[in-house]
Parts: structure tokens; sequence; C-alpha cells
């Protein structure tokens, strides 16, 4: 069984992903600490990212790493360096040095967020990140392009939207990814002979709601088993299309246009 790191595996993706992903792989879950209730080829190696020696000591032996480790929304420049920027750096550092040949990195959509709503943007488009938190997965993906090309790490970096049983708004309907398409497309960064360095788009089966052509996933062989489009009718009766901030409604960020600054890491549906 194939030894996998995965970084904050105590937030909600790595969450998911531990229960879709049982038994598929010998796991090595990592966060600031203990992780808790582990499973049958599970094992617990606490590091604080920030911290080269730690993030050394939980990539050794390991074949493959899952990177979801962050600072998952916005916060101040010092918060955002200490976790998305020197963090990955170290992960993709001490994977290099321990002969490490495939990484998963968690990107986001917030890396592109500054795209109209009334745009239909694929993989390749320059971006345009909505907070210090998007700057720092530009920073991330740039960064696995270096490693890629220098060092001969493969990775692919997932934009993800928002992983949820179900989309519970109007821009959820356009970037929700389920849990179990989460996880397909997860075990394909793993797996996959022929990635050197691509980006995806997390997102489900989001037609017609979509705001990304995500032909690049499906060029690598992922089918979506989900569709927001199950839940149109339930968001419409609920929800209101118009949440009063019009940057918001109108760019595909969201309320990340908007968010100067804090945020908690911890919120249920994490993006």
């Amino acid at each position: 069984m194939k030894t996998v790191l995965m970084t904050g595996a105590k937030g909600g993706i790595g969450t998911f992903l531990r229960k879709e992903l049982k038994g598929k792989y010998a796991f090595r879950l990592s966060d600031l600490g203990d992780v808790a209730d582990l499973a049958a080829n599970e094992t617990s190696v606490p590091a604080d990212l920030s911290d080269f020696e730690a993030v050394r000591q939980a990539v050794k032996g390991v074949e493959g790493v899952i990177h979801l480790g962050a600072f998952s929304v916005e916060g101040s420049w010092q918060t955002i360096q200490e976790a998305n920027i020197i963090g990955t750096y170290n992960l993709y550092q001490a994977a290099h040095e321990a002969g490490v040949k495939r990484i998963v990195f968690a990107s986001s959509n917030h890396a592109v967020g500054f795209y109209a709503r009334s745009d239909t943007i694929d993989h390749s488009v320059y971006p345009k990140p909505d907070t210090r938190y998007g700057v720092s997965k530009v920073f991330g993906e740039s960064l696995a392009s270096l490693y890629a090309d220098k060092y001969g790490i493969e990775s692919l970096c997932i934009r993800i939207g928002n992983v949820a049983d179900r989309p519970v708004d109007h821009r959820r309907l356009a970037i929700w990814i389920s849990p179990r398409d989460m996880a397909q497309l997860t075990e394909l960064g793993l797996e996959h002979p022929a990635i050197r360095f691509e980006i995806v788009y997390g997102m489900s089966d989001n037609v017609p709601h979509a705001w990304w052509d995500n032909s690049n996933a499906y060029r690598l062989g992922y089918v979506p088993m989900d569709r927001s489009d199950d839940f149109t009718e339930e968001v419409f009766k609920n929800c209101p299309e118009d949440t009063g901030d019009p940057r918001a409604d109108h760019y595909q960020g969201g309320s990340f246009v908007s968010t100067e600054s804090g945020g908690d890491p911890t919120k249920p549906d994490m993006e």
C-alpha cells in the first residue's frame, strides 16, 4: 500500500478525503496537533508547516503528498506568509530532498477570483487573485511548476471550489464539488502516470451553472459523478441570488473580493 502524507488532515477537506479514500493508501496524517480517531493504515505526525525540520521528518519515506495544509481563508499578511507561503515552500523543498515524486496541491478558486462571473475560464488563464490568501495559492502553483521543471516533482494543482455534501447557494451551484468527486481528482493526481505539472478545477459536473471549463481534468480521465443542477430548485427556493454586495455578486471570488482581513480557518464549508 502506497504511503501518502496528508497535510492539513484535520480540516474539512482532509476529513472528507480520509473517508472517501479509506483503505486505498497508508495515510500519514499531519496537522498542527495530533489527528484523532485514527483508522487502520493511518498514523498521526503533527507538524507546523513553517518549521522546516518538522516538515522534513513528516515527508521521510512517503511516496506521495496531498498538501491541504494552509490558513484557508483571508488573514493578515504575516499569517498567510507563515502558513501558506513558507509552509508550501518547506513542503516542496523537503519533498525534493526526500525524493518524493508526486504532490497533489490544494490550490483554490481564489487564485482566479477576480474574473467576472460572465467569463468562462480554463486552466490556462493568468491568475487574478482576490485576496492575500489567493496570492498564496498562485505562489503555490508557481512553486509546483518550478519544482516540476527543475527537480522532477510531479504535481496536480486543484483549484478547489467548495467541497461539501451539497451546494447551499447560487455561487456554490457554480463551484461545488462533492466529496467523492474531490477524492476522484485527488486519486487521479496521485496515480495518473503522465502528470508532470497540471492545473485543474475542483468542481463536479456543474453545467449549466459553471464558470470554469474543466476540459483539462477531463483530458486526464476525470469523470464527475455528481451534478450541482440536482440542487438548483432547492437553492433557488431557499436562497436569494442577490447577496447585497454588488462586487461579490459580480466576481467569481464572491465575498472574498470584499474581505480585507480575518476569517475562521475552522469553518465547515472551507473553500
